[in-house]
């Protein structure tokens, strides 16, 4: 038994019925050229014969002291039954059933009598593709770090017929603060640079004036939420953004989350609902270095980034966040990974409001959604001589901040993974035909 860091234990606290708190990743393949009928099937059975489990895939809450939620236990056994399960999407098979299917099992809270993770075999789409939904709790690994994780159980050799897991897998380098141990260092480390911090503070708060928590308007996303989940899913050639991009001088992200700030303005302006100020995102910021494997644990800092919603021009949109995200940048070049840490906490620590609900009508919200940009791979990659056709990011949306905007990069082109409660934002899949609007717009300006 262990002690949860403080920053993973929050993901438990925050966790509610209402407010699931697990990532979760859609990945849709191809079976290889000749592959049968049965080829879902036995890529399950071979799943279910990996019976090796590495220690993070053992990992449960325990209660200490009489206190629940602040050890981790590790299960002596692993139901791999229960963990890795195989369904079918119903006839016809089309991809909006798939996702439908994979929107209610990311509804779902985990277990927490048992391992934190669940992986999900889905066949029966009417192209011959099958699916894997996976998800996996906040408090066990961050986004980046399962994105990561995913990845290493592919390969870019089509002819291999290896069948990694995630659950076990070969170990890589480890970084140098690990478990409870590391992140009591941590916390050491950016408690006793105070003075630093301040003087990072300070200069945050003058930088980003504009974007500071509680400066951002209420919208229809920033309410109580429920526990009912709808996802929607699309891949756009990254060769498009790529363009805008150079002919511009931006940067990618600059580019996605331009695109996304015209999506998120029709969307709400469409139903009347598009506030006078800007709306704000807040960007995660990955804290883990390429070299960084470590498996478990959450290193994760924050950007606020003004979208420039209240501006039509797409072209004067970007110059807006393109500065917003480069001046939020520049707070935290000159600081360590644990300054980073603790700043992004100062600068977010009002969402804590969020865990009461009753409080969300009553207050400002410290920003109005999330939008991540998680990188991925640069070449086509296979699983058991499948391919990889598309990696669907579906992350967490919080009571206040009702819909998620996740992407990740895969080869030529980009995949979107739009998360959002299902009471509270209606007609959800609008929003990727407007990320196509806005990305059409934005093309027609710059290129």
């Amino acid at each position: 038994m262990e002690f949860i860091a403080p920053v993973d234990a929050v993901f438990l606290l925050a966790e509610s019925r209402e407010q699931p708190m697990h990532v979760g990743s859609l990945q849709l393949f191809e079976p290889p050229e000749g592959a049968g009928d049965d080829f879902a099937a036995q890529v399950h059975a071979r799943l279910l014969g990996s019976t090796e489990v590495d220690p993070v895939f053992r990992k449960h809450p325990a209660t200490i002291f009489g206190a629940p939620q602040m050890a981790w236990a590790y299960a002596e056994e692993v139901e791999l039954d229960y963990h890795v399960r195989r369904l079918a999407v119903p006839g016809p098979g089309r991809m909006h059933q798939l996702v439908e299917l994979a929107s209610g099992l990311h509804s779902s809270l985990l277990d927490r009598h048992r391992p934190l993770w669940e992986f999900h075999l889905i066949e029966g789409l009417a192209d011959g593709r099958f699916a894997l939904y996976s998800k996996m709790h906040h408090a066990l690994i961050d986004g980046v770090s399962a994105q990561r994780l995913l990845r290493r159980t592919l390969t870019s050799d089509p002819a291999s017929s290896a069948t990694p897991v995630p659950w076990h897998l070969p170990r890589g380098r480890r970084s140098s603060a690990t478990g409870a141990g590391g992140a009591a260092r941590n916390l050491l480390s950016a408690a006793t640079s105070g003075a630093s911090l301040l003087r990072a503070a300070r200069t945050a708060l003058l930088r980003q004036q504009g974007n500071l928590p509680f400066a951002a308007p209420r919208t229809m996303f920033n309410v109580p939420i429920g526990g009912a989940r709808r996802s929607a899913v699309r891949s756009w050639p990254m060769d498009r953004l790529q363009q805008v991009k150079k002919a511009t001088g931006s940067t990618l992200n600059d580019v996605v989350l331009t695109m996304s700030a015209g999506a998120l303005r029709r969307y709400l302006s469409e139903r009347d609902a598009l506030p006078d100020k800007p709306l704000i995102a807040m960007v995660p910021m990955s804290l883990r270095g390429e070299d960084d494997e470590e498996a478990h644990g959450v290193k994760v800092g924050a950007v606020l980034c003004n979208l420039g919603t209240d501006i039509a021009d797409p072209l004067d949109r970007l110059q807006v966040v393109s500065a917003s995200m480069r001046d939020g940048k520049e707070v935290y070049r000159t600081l360590s990974a644990n300054q980073t840490m603790a700043l992004s906490a100062l600068m977010l620590s009002p969402l804590a409001l969020n865990l009461v609900p009753a409080l969300i009508p009553l207050t400002n919200p410290t920003f109005n959604l999330v939008i991540s940009n998680v990188p991925g791979p640069r070449e086509p990659m296979y699983w058991n001589g499948a391919r990889l056709d598309a990696s669907y990011p579906l992350s967490i949306p919080f009571d206040g901040q009702a819909v998620n905007i996740t992407l990740t990069s895969n080869a030529d082109h980009l995949d979107f993974g739009l998360v959002g409660c299902r009471r509270s934002v209606p007609q959800l899949p609008r929003l990727l035909d407007h990320l196509e609007e806005s990305l059409a717009e934005l093309e027609r300006a710059a290129v």
